[in-house]
């Protein structure tokens, strides 16, 4: 493996730590349910994303042939982990789950 595909692969891994970090770290600070749902979908999601991409990079390099696996993975948590947030923030909505004054937003909303 030469120097510019370890590279490569120790920047998706540091970026992905960095979001990973950063979402759970909204999860644990954030006020209240709607706002903590963001860490999770949308910093780790990334995060994870980095990741199995720095392992797509490395089994690739490191074996014949392209790693589909794990590009597969990053298709499929790109696209269910925005739908599941959706459906868990409507079953919140429709539960009446309680808000901060922040995640309310403008008085014309409601």
């Amino acid at each position: 493996m030469n120097i510019i595909t370890e590279a490569i692969i120790a920047l998706l891994l540091l970026a992905g730590a960095s979001f990973a970090l950063v979402g759970s770290i909204g999860l644990a600070r954030l006020p209240d349910f709607f706002q903590r749902l963001h860490g999770p979908t949308k910093a780790t999601t990334l995060g994870v994303g980095c990741t199995v991409l720095a392992s797509a990079f490395f089994f690739s390099s490191t074996q014949d042939g392209l790693s589909l696996h794990e590009i597969l993975i990053v298709v499929f948590l790109f696209i269910t982990a925005p739908v599941s947030a959706h459906t868990v923030a409507r079953a919140a909505l429709h539960r009446h789950v309680k808000t901060t004054e922040r995640t309310q937003g403008e008085p014309w909303r409601h």
